[in-house]
């Protein structure tokens, strides 16, 4: 476990955010992330690294660093970025990403992803045991802001191209334990590496008012 000071998450006691990774990839040197004087993270990440439980297990990869913030789950929370990956043409899969963590076998990754045709797209991901895999709208624009929230029973995914509309794209019921981890990371999971960087980063004590708008 690294630890790295960034003063974005507000209702924290402390500025300090674990990068949480596993024994083995936490000693590859190409995984690095570094703040900017601007506050904005550039999270760089090397060859082959993902978070995902295939069902068939053909193409599970649990190697992905992820920089997390514990949560009280039994408080409502709010977690909103702005993600820019470094979109290249081999990247396929590679994307800036979310998340709400546990465990290796239960966690949801919300990213802005470059899909099999090249396109842009944000997808979502549900794992409990394996992993489901969801293609959302495609976004032309180079960045996209997310956003995960939660009133404690309910957990509901958005992404928005301005900060300011918000479109669902994932809700389903709050059963993860009272304890969580929620984040960002980068993944790459068949390219020799990427970067995505992460600005307006909030974590919020409260959660949107209207799951289905988003706001």
């Amino acid at each position: 476990m690294y630890f790295i000071k960034h003063p974005f998450f507000k209702s924290r006691i402390d500025s300090t955010i674990a990068c949480r990774q596993r024994e083995h990839s936490a000693k590859d040197a190409d995984s690095l992330a570094f703040v900017k004087d601007s506050g904005k993270i550039e999270f760089r990440v090397g060859e082959k690294k993902d978070y995902f439980n295939d069902p068939d297990g053909k193409l599970s990869d649990n190697t992905a660093p992820l920089l997390l913030s514990q949560v009280d789950n039994t408080k409502p929370f709010t977690l909103t970025v702005k993600v820019t990956p470094n979109f290249t043409q081999t990247g396929t899969y590679n994307a800036g990403v979310l998340y709400i963590y546990v465990n290796d076998s239960l966690y949801q990754k919300q990213c802005f992803e470059q899909d099999e045709r090249g396109k842009h797209r944000v997808v979502t991901v549900r794992t409990k045991g394996t992993s489901d895999d969801n293609n959302h709208d495609i976004v032309e624009q180079g960045f996209v802001y997310m956003k995960i929230s939660s009133d404690t029973k309910t957990v509901a995914s958005y992404y928005s191209l301005d900060n300011q509309n918000w479109q669902m794209v994932r809700l389903y019921k709050n059963d993860y334990p009272q304890t969580i981890w929620v984040g960002i990371s980068t993944q790459c999971p068949i390219d020799t590496g990427t970067t995505s960087n992460f600005e307006d980063i909030r974590l919020d004590q409260h959660s949107v008012s209207d799951f289905r708008m988003g706001n």
